[in-house]
């Protein structure tokens, strides 16, 4: 009998009904010879520091840490002793591990497979589909699991990497600092870009310039900028006295392909420019629409399809463009060529529809996965659609003595064009306003024009430019620049992956906004000053792209069994050594630490240490990380006498010990009533309150 263990439920039940495995029981499904369980994401993982026992309490003597050997944790354990116990099984000859096909996938089997002490066979299931079909095929053709050790390898080394340098590197600067500052190998970088962004649009200093238009009846000519307005006018007065002489003219045929399919990070990036989607949203409906069979895997970092998939192409594209009613009129007869590509294809092919788009009616889908869905069947249609075809016409002319400019195009065949032009008429119906159209260019008609021709002026004019600071990051560019980050140093035979991979990017996205240091604004991503003071202390080693974009490169070559993964680690360990070493406490920034002092108003002084108390969303704490001293603004004490934990409240109790409040709620006589609170803080826990009504 096989034990089949997937990564979520509802994966597991669409791979238990394909192979027949029906009968419910607790924690698992089974028949046909078949037990099939699951996972609950990330059923284990890599222990806190405090599970080491030394290192509950955050103290910079104790960096760096570096377990030997690293300790695991189980994070859902009813769940796991399910697993476990079917693991070891007796009837249980094979296991076969469903988990997603990819890195993360195959460490989370990996983890529940060692800490269950299993040493069974194993085999894997590898699929870029949940239709039927494919994991009935998917079943025919199963894997030796141990061919995935590399893969394993690679991302147990990617997860100790991301433990030691986050674990390490957070409690270096926290400590140093005297407040949380979580800093992680990929998210550091990340938000280093968005502080940098900011800064270069408050730092933008405007510059106007100033460009002479002059009419020639039919089209128009420009002259290069003019820093001063009296040039350029002086200029234009000119030209209204003088003819146009075209002294040179160049016509060529030029061609724009259609955009290639999707990947993950290509598919966050217009959704979000489209729908206005997080990265995290775009992810979570692509798996949803992946559960339902919908659409192929969509953790791929992959914008091309296997060889062997022309025929099923073919036949897809055919079908889609009957189904989305906006195609109607635009014919074309695919290349499907376009799109194959098995050389630049890894683990997973580019993301488009099944075969069971065809089954089922949009109404059955929410907002986001109808748009999603039809998205990348659109994108599918254009990909293999014709280029498009245009006649690019440019000129130089001269005018008073200086060189003027033209150019313009006219479109001879508008290929892939008329289908986006399509989908775009589609979503302005859709949407409560236009998406937006980032390849918009106004672009006059050139009229044929030969070297020598002479134009009469009959207007000229100045029109007044500034030039425009950087805009700010949205998810869309972020993405874009995530992927990109690093690339530059990187050695032109080393596969490109940028800061973090497809799958995990929207996470990093999402841990920087729930940690304070980014906030969204509509679509704008912007930094906190928060997030600006992390970066103001943290080194470029740990904010630069090109370091962390080269650990990911490293990370496949392990995943291919190019590299070693004792020497990465060694390096790893290696720098968070030496980082530790570097910086001490009598480094810390005492200018970042003051402006800290002014940035938090002062509410009283610690009744227990002495140190300043400063206010939180949630509580009043003591500056000193080693008093943990805290009142809660949400004490049972306040909230069952129906009265708000003010600031005012806080100075009282702080400074004088006790604070007189009126209208205390009781829930005997359902009355309101005047006391007096006293603090009390005679034990080491939590701090208790005491009502006085013989107040003097």
């Amino acid at each position: 009998m096989q034990l089949v263990i997937a990564e979520k439920p509802s994966v597991a039940m669409s791979i238990a009904k394909v192979i027949g495995a029906t009968h419910r029981e607790k924690g698992y499904v089974q028949g046909n010879g078949y037990l099939v369980s699951w996972c609950i994401g990330h059923l284990v993982e890599l222990a806190d520091p405090s599970a080491y026992g030394e290192y509950g309490n955050w103290r910079y003597e104790d960096l760096p840490i570096i377990p030997d050997p690293f300790q695991y944790v189980v994070k859902k354990q009813e769940q796991f002793e399910v697993l476990k116990k079917l693991m070891h099984d007796p009837k249980i000859d094979t296991i076969v591990c469903a988990t997603d096909a990819g890195r993360e996938g195959e460490l989370i089997f990996r983890y529940v497979y060692m800490m269950a002490d299993c040493h069974k066979p194993f085999k894997r299931l590898w699929i870029s589909s949940m239709e039927d079909d494919a994991i009935k095929e998917g079943f025919m053709s199963l894997k030796d699991g141990h061919l995935y050790d590399h893969l394993y390898v690679s991302a147990l080394c990617r997860a100790k990497a991301d433990w030691l340098v986050g674990i390490n590197a957070t409690r270096l600067f926290s400590t140093l600092y005297h407040q949380l500052l979580n800093v992680g190998r990929v998210q550091t970088p990340t938000l280093y870009m968005i502080v940098q962004r900011d800064n270069e649009i408050k730092n933008f200093i405007p510059k106007k310039t100033y460009v002479v238009r002059v009419s020639c009846g039919d089209f128009e000519v420009r002259s290069d900028p003019f820093e001063n307005i009296y040039e350029a006018r002086q200029y234009a007065s000119q030209c209204q006295q003088s003819n146009v002489v075209c002294t040179n003219m160049k016509e060529e045929i030029k061609t724009i392909n259609p955009p290639k399919l999707f990947d993950l990070t290509s598919l966050q990036r217009e959704a979000n420019r489209l729908f206005s989607l997080t990265a995290q949203q775009t992810l979570d409906t692509a798996q949803s629409l992946y559960e339902k069979k919908l659409i192929t895997y969509p953790r791929t970092d992959s914008q091309f399809l296997t060889d062997d998939m022309d025929a099923s192409i073919k036949t897809l594209v055919t079908r889609l463009n009957g189904l989305f009613p906006f195609l109607r009129g635009c014919s074309a007869s695919p290349d499907i060529q376009r799109v194959l590509n098995s050389k630049k294809v890894s683990d997973h092919h580019a993301i488009i529809p099944t075969e069971q788009i065809f089954k089922l009616s949009m109404a059955d889908l929410n907002q986001k996965e109808k748009n999603i869905l039809i998205l990348i069947g659109t994108r599918l249609i254009m990909a293999v659609n014709d280029p498009l075809r245009y006649e690019a016409r440019s000129g130089i002319f001269t005018c008073a003595g200086k060189e003027l400019k033209a150019s313009g195009r006219s479109i001879l065949d508008s290929g892939f064009k008329m289908i986006e032009q399509s989908f775009k008429k589609y979503l302005k119906s859709e949407l409560s306003e236009d998406p937006i159209d980032r390849n918009k260019e106004e672009s006059q008609i050139l009229p044929k024009i030969v070297a020598g021709q002479v134009f009469e002026v009959t207007g000229a004019r100045v029109t007044e430019h500034i030039s425009s600071p950087p805009r700010p990051y949205t998810e869309d560019t972020l993405l874009s620049g995530m992927e990109r980050a690093g690339n530059e140093d990187m050695n032109d035979d080393v596969e490109r992956k940028g800061l973090g991979t497809p799958a995990t990017r929207a996470a990093i996205i999402e841990k920087l906004v729930h940690s304070g240091f980014v906030q969204r604004k509509r679509k704008q991503l912007l930094p906190t000053q928060d997030g600006i003071d992390l970066i103001s202390v943290i080194p470029e080693k740990l904010t630069s792209p090109k370091l962390t974009a080269e650990w990911e490169n490293e990370l496949s070559r392990i995943a291919r069994g190019e590299a070693s993964e004792t020497v990465f680690m060694s390096g790893i360990i290696r720098m968070t050594t030496d980082l530790v070493h570097a910086y001490t406490p009598s480094m810390a920034s005492e200018a970042f630490m003051n402006r800290e002092k002014k940035k938090r108003e002062v509410i009283g002084v610690c009744p227990r240490c002495g140190s300043e108390v400063y206010e939180s969303e949630r509580s009043f704490y003591c500056s000193n990380r080693d008093c943990k001293f805290a009142m809660w603004k949400n004490d049972y004490f306040f909230k069952n006498k129906r009265k708000k934990f003010t600031k005012t409240i806080a100075r009282s109790l702080l400074n004088k010990g006790y604070v007189d409040v009126k209208g205390l709620y009781s829930d005997k006589t359902r009355k309101t009533y005047d006391a007096r609170i006293v603090l009390d803080v005679s034990g080491t826990g939590k701090v208790k309150y005491n009502l006085d009504f013989n107040k003097e």
